[in-house]
């Protein structure tokens, strides 16, 4: 796992519309840190440094450290609030976790050995179902990808989340089915697989702070 990422931040005095517009006029981002039982805080961001993170590879599976008054946070990001016209980033909904925690993150899929997967040599099409896959686990042992090995896979194969590694103390948050992650199809097409659905959740966050 990465070293997580060091984040200054300030705290809000006040909260809603006009002091969120008075936040992104200074060049700030306004943002809410809840979650491990403790009270939410208010904070703001400097918009050009969390422009750079969020177009980071896995920003939604990273841990982050924010420093507040000389206070620490470790956080995932949860939210991210885009203006509708110039997706430009208006607010973020940090988790706070602790050490001890278990959270639940989406991670991407990798696939590898595709040159020499004989399902791929014979002209084969991958078929992939899931990008990400969704973890629980400790906030310390988020794994940065999910690693799908195509070397022996072939015509016909549905690769299904059984068939696949994952570190110690990591599980899928899905636990009743073993699910597709890809399925290896013949070059003219095959039966498609339809992707298991899902329920997403949603977390608090700032009502109204967007507009």
């Amino acid at each position: 796992m990465s070293e997580n990422t060091l984040i200054s931040a300030d705290l809000r005095n006040r909260v809603g519309k006009g002091s969120a517009r008075a936040a992104r006029r200074a060049g700030k981002i306004p943002a809410v840190i809840y979650g491990d039982k403790k009270q939410p805080i208010s904070i703001e961001i400097e918009a050009r440094m969390m422009r750079k993170i969020i177009n980071e590879p896995g920003i939604f599976s990273r841990l982050l450290d924010i420093n507040v008054d000389n206070g620490k946070h470790t956080v995932l990001m949860r939210d991210i609030h885009f203006h509708p016209v110039t997706d430009d980033p208006m607010h973020f909904d940090f988790l706070r976790v602790s050490q001890s925690s278990t959270v639940s993150v989406s991670v991407g899929v990798e696939f590898i050995n595709e040159a020499i997967c004989p399902a791929l040599k014979i002209g084969g099409v991958l078929n992939i179902v899931r990008y990400e896959v969704e973890l629980n686990c400790l906030p310390t042992s988020i794994p940065e990808k999910i690693i799908v090995d195509l070397s022996e896979a072939k015509i016909g194969d549905s690769i299904h989340i059984s068939a696949v590694e994952l570190p110690e103390g990591v599980t899928p948050t899905i636990t009743d089915r073993d699910f597709t992650i890809a399925t290896l199809q013949s070059p003219g097409g095959g039966v498609k697989n339809e992707e298991d659905e899902e329920v997403e959740s949603t977390e608090p966050s700032e009502e109204n702070e967007t507009e």
